[in-house]
């Protein structure tokens, strides 16, 4: 007979998922909260807020939160107001790292991102340092990077995994070279052999 009860295995897997339900509700609460502020509270008129309430709605958020988290933005309500900011970085091997926050507390913003950075091979850049990198459509830079080493590979998703569990981030985006399924087994290409003279 095993010692371990049924019901703690699944206490604990649905403690694991309600935390990652609340990180995740937490994240679309404020974009309700800044799409409402900045466009009003109509969902017809305003396209942002719209998009923030589909999203609420596929991950199953209560419309009563979704109600409140409007007139939060609107003002008819109290409560944090959030600002957006986007910070720059560096990642291994030299790559840019542009990330979009929602946050109310931009100091505490900037030394968390900062942490998750530094840990990780990684540096918090200043405002323009890798912007140009991505123009004016983020999902498509103008020059991507390889990256070197496994190390490196690691170091990347551990930066990737950090900056999505902070409630403050929303997007992530960067110019590492998209090989999926190269990234998530931590395969390096071979260095091509040097021609022989």
């Amino acid at each position: 007979m095993s010692l371990h009860s049924k019901w703690a295995n699944i206490k604990r897997k649905k403690a694991a998922l309600d935390s990652k339900r609340a990180d995740n509700w937490n994240k679309i609460l404020r974009l309700l909260v800044v799409a409402a502020k900045k466009g009003g509270g109509d969902v017809s008129s305003n396209p942002t807020l719209r998009l923030a309430v589909e999203k609420a709605k596929e991950a199953r958020m209560p419309k009563e939160n979704i109600e409140k988290a409007i007139k939060r933005g609107t003002g008819e309500l109290e409560g944090q107001t959030f600002e957006e900011a986007i910070y720059e970085g560096f990642g291994p091997d030299g790559g840019a790292i542009l990330i979009e926050c929602l946050t109310d507390n931009k100091n505490r913003t900037v030394a968390e991102l900062r942490t998750i950075l530094s840990k990780n091979g990684g540096s918090l850049g200043t405002v323009g340092s890798v912007a140009y990198v991505f123009g004016t459509d983020y999902n498509n830079p103008i020059f991507k990077v390889k990256l070197t080493s496994e190390e490196n590979s690691v170091a990347l998703e551990k930066i990737l995994d950090s900056l999505d569990e902070n409630e403050d981030v929303q997007e992530v985006y960067t110019n590492y070279e998209d090989d999926e399924e190269w990234l998530s087994l931590g395969l390096i290409p071979e260095p091509l052999p040097q021609a022989i003279q």
